[in-house]
């Protein structure tokens, strides 16, 4: 069925059976009025009727469910129909009562009714088969949304066992560590913390933002430990980050990318600079990094295209990312409609 709708061969056989019939109940203009006059009977015909079926699925349904205004759509869908009646009207008049020769069908409003219940049928069955395809589209849409839900749990639960059994060990490590070693024990701690984070409080849909930022003050802090006196790592938040939630882990995969492809500059200082801010109900992260000026780097990663993958799920059109890349620097700009 997918391959039906991606390579529209269901608007094929639509059409194949339309103009099959057509062609069969009319063929009888092959012998009254020439060959001619019935390959114009189906061209005019059906190349209306394919006229007015696209026209209003592509062009006058999509405006009607953007701006809303109903009234001028039914009036365009209206007309168009009328456009229809009309025009084959004209062209009956001349076929029958000109080329074949019948007084009575000279008049524009012979074929009236009958052109008017063709239009309505078909416009009616093509909605019907449109209407169709976008709710099998939107079904399978779903079914992949909660198939690929179910896989990340599953992944999810599989991440958990060996940072389950690397808390444990490291409780054990911290109280062997000497207690004048105070750096390698608050080193410890905040590894422990992050453990435990992931592995007790990421269980849900959302977080409080609080303890997400936190979780993210302590991977910085754990990376800066790791860096020489040449890095300069700022991580700053704004005073207003509280009292809203967001999915777990959403953020760190951009901090984490700026870490693995900052700059290693000899000559002058490499910087990363994370910056957290909440204006009313946009919150908004911007990630900078120096690089190296490499050519074609694909700084993004796994990482970056799986949480653009999370944020079209999660949020839809109410985020914007924006990546601005130049030789030497890399900046993500993440902006999310929060609420509380």
């Amino acid at each position: 069925m997918d391959k039906v709708f991606r390579y529209k061969i269901d608007h094929l056989i639509f059409w194949l059976l339309t103009i099959g019939f057509h062609a069969y109940t009319h063929s009888h203009l092959i012998r009254e009025a020439g060959t001619g006059q019935f390959i114009m009977e189906l061209v005019v015909r059906n190349g209306l009727l394919a006229l007015v079926i696209y026209s209003n699925l592509l062009l006058i349904i999509p405006w009607i469910s953007k701006n809303k205004n109903y009234f001028i759509g039914i009036l365009l869908i209206v007309l168009s129909v009328l456009a229809y009646v009309l025009i084959k009207n004209a062209h009956d008049a001349y076929l029958y009562g000109y080329v074949l020769g019948n007084p009575a069908r000279q008049s524009l409003v012979y074929n009236t009714y009958y052109n008017l219940a063709i239009v309505i049928f078909y416009l009616a069955f093509a909605f019907t088969l449109h209407l169709s395809k976008q709710w099998y589209v939107q079904q399978q849409l779903i079914r992949n949304m909660e198939l690929e839900k179910l896989n990340a749990e599953l992944e999810y639960l599989k991440a958990q066992i060996n940072p389950h059994f690397l808390f444990n060990s490291l409780n054990t490590v911290f109280f062997q560590i000497e207690k004048e070693n105070q750096v390698a024990r608050e080193t410890l701690s905040k590894f422990s913390d992050m453990l435990r984070y992931q592995l007790y409080e990421c269980t849900g849909n959302e977080i409080a933002i609080e303890k997400e930022i936190r979780y993210l003050q302590n991977y910085v802090e754990l990376q800066r430990l790791r860096k020489d006196e040449n890095y300069s790592i700022r991580f700053t938040c704004s005073e207003n980050m509280n009292h809203f939630s967001i999915p777990p882990l959403l953020l760190l995969p951009f901090i984490e990318n700026a870490f693995k492809h900052v700059s290693h500059f000899s000559d002058r200082e490499n910087e990363i600079k994370i910056s957290l801010d909440k204006s009313d109900d946009q919150f908004q992260l911007i990630v900078y990094n120096t690089k190296e000026p490499k050519p074609n780097t694909n700084t993004g990663g796994i990482g970056l295209k799986n949480v653009i993958r999370r944020l079209e799920l999660i949020y839809k059109d109410q985020y914007k990312l924006t990546i601005s890349e130049k030789p030497e620097t890399y900046e993500a700009r993440l902006i999310l409609k929060v609420t509380g």
